[in-house]
């Protein structure tokens, strides 16, 4: 079974400095419909603008993934971490216990186009962390490379919690599968582009939730880069 939750059905705040969707609820938008799927908790797509930011602020018992499409974010903390995030880097935030961080776009010129998705944990009250990782794009070419993974395989980031991240960029026509166990489920996000799955068409911003399937075929109707979580 395949709901396909399209972009302009996502939560909306535009605020100036931040123009923000949300896939699940999220601050001021509330839709009892659409709270998580599995250990998600949020896919939140953000433009920032430049100079503009997220101040000092706390999370506890979640695992926090940051990827950057367009633009640099960045990422300070009350573990000492300091680091800006790029296109091709990938942040995994361990919050456990409790931690503090800011995120700020240090571009005087140009926006910060990012997606940030919020997993619970295995459990909580785990020790705080924090990770951040380049994978070559070549990698991600009309591939599923998996980027985060509860064991930290082929050099993915290591998230707490029973899930595997792939990202994926292909080129027009191109295609990809990828098998599901039984009783796992998957969420798709289209991150850029256009793509068929088990040929259904989505486009930029739209996601799908995705249960009771054996196999999933992923074709790109146009140069596309996705988002695929396998999920328990």
């Amino acid at each position: 079974m395949i709901k396909i939750r399209r972009s302009s059905e996502r939560g909306h705040a535009n605020h100036g400095w931040l123009d923000t969707y949300h896939t699940f609820s999220f601050a001021d938008y509330y839709d009892p419909k659409h709270e998580d799927f599995h250990a998600l908790r949020v896919i939140n797509e953000d433009r920032v603008a430049p100079g503009m930011g997220f101040g000092m602020h706390g999370h506890k018992d979640m695992e926090i993934v940051t990827i950057v499409l367009e633009g640099a974010l960045e990422h300070k903390d009350s573990l000492g971490n300091g680091e800006v995030l790029r296109p091709g880097e990938f942040q995994r935030m361990s919050a456990g216990t409790g931690i503090k961080h800011s995120e700020f776009n240090p571009s005087e010129t140009e926006a910060v186009h990012l997606y940030q998705i919020w997993l619970h944990p295995e459990r909580r009250g785990l020790a705080p962390s924090y990770e951040q990782k380049a994978i070559p794009p070549s990698e991600q070419l009309n591939a599923l490379r998996l980027v985060a993974s509860p064991d930290a395989q082929n050099g993915s980031l290591a998230i707490h919690q029973d899930a595997r991240l792939y990202l994926s960029k292909l080129d027009a026509g191109h295609a990809v599968s990828h098998k599901l166990a039984p009783g796992r489920a998957a969420w798709l996000q289209t991150l850029r582009g256009s793509v068929e799955l088990n040929g259904q068409r989505l486009d930029a911003g739209d996601g799908a939730a995705i249960e009771s399937e054996t196999e999933l075929s992923l074709k790109a109707v146009s140069n596309a880069e996705i988002l695929l979580f396998d999920l328990a």
